[in-house]
């Protein structure tokens, strides 16, 4: 069946008027300004987007797929996450990641959890190992894993700066580098290096470090949890001036507990108010990975797990509250992942990219319908399509 969306408002993440989208299959066939084809010339779905935007969809580039955690014991092991934790927060496209325990959770398990999600309906890549260094592969090499395993884009998140990590030295997090940048030119892939920055004082000194003394460039990492502390975002703002990328974790703060100075959509206006280009800041979710609350001694006291809807909820904030452009808003969960990632096919609203849209209301910035690789996901806010395990 082919799709029609008429009549919307299109950011293609820019502006580009009010457009007609015709999807055919699971890709963007065709836009124009106006599109008419004869309902009974072919069977047609017509959504109508009048008073409507219509967004690229999500990126997601940080996600527990198979859970993560552990920090309070076995217990506290979060659960995989379902299908529709994902969509209805109007992501298409996630990034799975270990985490902490590279242990209970394994390589394995990351990747048939990718696979199934990708048979339910979205679009799901993963990075090769842990928190740990050495990095625990598929084959046993990052550079073969990228090169070789489809799903497998980059390594990570590797924990630096954190009580957590497995305090690697400068030349093994330079080794990790090293591979992950070979594999990538190698596969067409982007190869990034997924940072887990803690709150400890050495901050993004191994980076810059490598970045300062060797050959491999800024672009090579992408250091996530920087709004974690204010000394590591100021940090992170110098990174980000010298040309790096930064991800800031939407649900790493509880709702309850959050000021107002240190939400997403406030930090990403502080960036832009610096001289931050737009295109050097990406959001990620931390989805279904556990919360962590740690005491002075670094000692386990609380936990709480990450939530994929408060991706969008915090680009919504930025638009709403901080008077931030839908442009640029919208860059950080779509063009910017595509690009830094490498994700040809995702990120934009064009012709032969793959069929990954959103349609908000107009007025309240509200997620209407999420169309993923050209299936309705959501329409008019109720769920079309359930994971295979949900009720």
């Amino acid at each position: 069946m082919l799709k029609l969306i008429k009549n919307g408002e299109v950011y293609s993440p820019d502006y580009i008027g009010k457009k007609d989208i015709l999807i055919t299959g699971d890709k963007i066939g065709y836009i124009a300004d106006s599109i008419n084809i004869p309902e009974d010339f072919v069977n047609i779905e017509v959504i109508d987007a009048t008073d409507k935007l219509v967004v690229p969809g999500f990126i997601d580039s940080h996600v527990h797929i198979v859970g993560g955690g552990g920090e309070g014991g076995y217990k506290t092991r979060t659960p995989e996450i379902q299908l529709t934790d994902i969509t209805t927060g109007g992501v298409t496209t996630v990034i799975g990641v270990l985490g902490t325990d590279g242990t209970t959770r394994t390589m394995s398990n990351l990747l048939a959890k990718a696979r199934a999600l990708r048979e339910e309906g979205i679009t799901c890549y993963a990075h090769t190992g842990s928190y740990q260094v050495p990095v625990r592969t598929v084959t046993g090499s990052i550079q073969d894993d990228i090169i070789l395993i489809e799903n497998i884009i980059g390594v990570g998140e590797i924990a630096l700066s954190d009580h957590r990590s497995s305090q690697p030295t400068f030349e093994e997090i330079l080794k990790v580098a090293s591979e992950a940048r070979v594999g990538g030119i190698l596969s067409g892939k982007g190869g990034v290096v997924n940072i887990h920055m803690g709150s400890g004082k050495r901050k993004l000194d191994f980076l810059e470090r490598i970045v300062k003394d060797t050959e491999i460039p800024i672009t090579q990492f992408l250091p996530t949890h920087i709004g974690r502390s204010e000394e590591l975002f100021k940090a992170g703002i110098e990174f980000a001036l010298n040309g790096g990328f930064i991800d800031f974790t939407t649900s790493t703060v509880k709702e309850k507990s959050k000021s107002k100075s240190s939400k997403c959509s406030s930090r990403l206006k502080m960036l832009l108010d610096n001289g931050v280009s737009i295109n050097n800041i990406t959001f990620s979710s931390d989805g279904q990975g556990s919360l962590p609350s740690f005491n002075e001694h670094g000692n386990f006291v609380g936990l709480g797990i990450g939530k994929v809807t408060s991706l969008y909820k915090e680009v919504k904030d930025a638009i709403i509250e901080e008077n931030v452009e839908i442009e640029d808003a919208l860059k950080v969960i779509t063009s910017n992942p595509a690009n830094i990632l490498k994700l040809i096919k995702k990120g934009y609203i064009k012709e032969n990219n793959d069929a990954d849209i959103v349609v908000l209301d107009k007025h309240s910035m509200d997620i209407v319908t999420v169309i993923a690789m050209g299936q309705v996901m959501i329409q008019n806010g109720e769920v079309k399509v359930k994971g295979t395990f949900e009720e």
